[in-house]
């Protein structure tokens, strides 16, 4: 009985090491810009031709890859394809962040929000209350400015040109028709908008709401574009020095595990 088990054991080890060592085959295919011969993906994973062109056969079968019929170069297959948009389908950044959302709020006594981008700007969709907020209240479904909340900073400093210039637009005409001070100059936001991604992250203190300082971080997804921002609020005379040093590393990191359960490559690289 105990060699029957260890034999067991044995085979299913060498049953996953096969899968593993599949994989730097699909890898391969994964990275590459299209079509590849047999001879590079054997020379990318490290291993003899015969054995890639073992693996290519059954990935072919299965659909994992396809080989084409006039250059017998190899790619990525219908099925491989499939899997890669059910796994895009699953991805939740809102329940990706919640446990790191508490953590973060623990962390630093702080409120701490997550933010997805909607047609109106930034729209808070889930929240951690800190302790030092006293009676200023975060509320869920919320929409940020762009130019005075470190939050819309982070999103100006990561989305696509056209719609940040129509989101400035719509913000420059609401702020017009509620009669309110057109905010920040264009050059001011461009400056803060610049330093956001030089250093990873936006702060603002007093500018949304006196006494209060915020620092933002965007949350990256499996195309390594903007999916969320998450943002810790806490009192201006707290937020400072050291801390602040500290509190921007604490929001780095957080921001760095949601991005990795999200796909993001740059982050799985590091």
């Amino acid at each position: 009985m105990v060699r029957a088990a260890k034999g067991n054991t044995e085979h299913s080890q060498r049953r996953v090491q096969s899968i593993e060592v599949g994989f730097r085959v699909l890898r391969v295919l994964l990275t590459a810009e299209g079509a590849l011969p047999l001879r590079k993906i054997a020379a990318r994973a490290e291993m003899p031709p015969s054995k890639a062109h073992l693996y290519l056969v059954s990935f072919v079968r299965e659909k994992m890859a396809y080989q084409d019929i006039k250059t017998g170069h190899y790619g990525l297959g219908n099925f491989a394809i499939q899997l890669g948009l059910a796994a895009i389908r699953q991805l939740d950044v809102v329940e990706f962040a919640a446990d790191i959302l508490m953590k973060l709020r623990d962390e630093t006594d702080c409120a701490v929000y997550l933010s997805l981008w909607g047609d109106q700007g930034p729209c808070i969709v889930s929240k951690a209350d800190g302790v030092l907020q006293g009676a200023f209240s975060i509320r869920l479904g919320y929409v940020l400015p762009l130019t005075t909340t470190a939050t819309g900073l982070v999103f100006l400093a990561h989305l696509p040109k056209l719609e940040v210039d129509r989101a400035l637009k719509a913000q420059a005409a609401y702020r017009k028709s509620m009669s309110r001070d057109a905010g920040p100059s264009a050059k001011a936001t461009a400056e803060r908008v610049d330093k956001i991604k030089r250093d990873g992250y936006g702060s603002t203190a007093d500018m949304h709401h006196r006494n209060f300082a915020g620092i933002a971080a965007p949350v990256f997804d499996y195309s390594h574009q903007i999916a969320a921002t998450l943002t810790l609020l806490g009192p201006t005379d707290f937020i400072v020095g050291e801390r602040q040093k500290q509190f921007c590393k604490l929001l780095l990191d957080a921001t760095e595990t949601i991005s990795q359960r999200m796909g993001s490559p740059m982050m799985q690289a590091e």
